[in-house]
């Protein structure tokens, strides 16, 4: 199995910033996408920054500039500047992984954590 352990979040002002990071451990063969979503509250869970193949991440269009996301190893951060209170949402990273040789990838999540930024 594949355990996500998410770090960071919190309350800050807008114009602040936050990190966050996700470490990743158990049987895993090989990562074949790795990254961030959130869900605000009535929203659905969107994409926020991922790597999905090779080295250039993918970015929604509202957290260009704004947001890093960066990967070392089985570990993914999300540097979050200049937030702003739309940023406000539980953020979940995501993980798609091989187990093994052959295998089926599966996808995996974190356990989410709170990002509040107020006005």
């Amino acid at each position: 199995q594949v355990q996500l352990v998410e770090s960071g979040g919190g309350l800050v002002q807008a114009g602040g910033s936050l990190r966050l990071s996700c470490a990743a451990s158990g049987s895993i063969f090989s990562i074949n996408a790795m990254g961030w979503y959130r869900q605000a509250p009535g929203k659905q869970r969107e994409l926020v920054a991922t790597f999905t193949g090779g080295d250039s991440p993918n970015y929604r269009d509202s957290v260009k500039g704004r947001f890093t996301i960066t990967r070392v190893a089985k570990t993914v951060h999300l540097q979050m500047n200049s937030l702003k209170p739309e940023d406000t949402a539980v953020y979940y990273c995501y993980f798609q992984v091989r187990t093994g040789w052959g295998v089926r990838p599966n996808d995996y999540w974190g356990q989410g954590t709170q990002v509040t930024i107020s006005s």
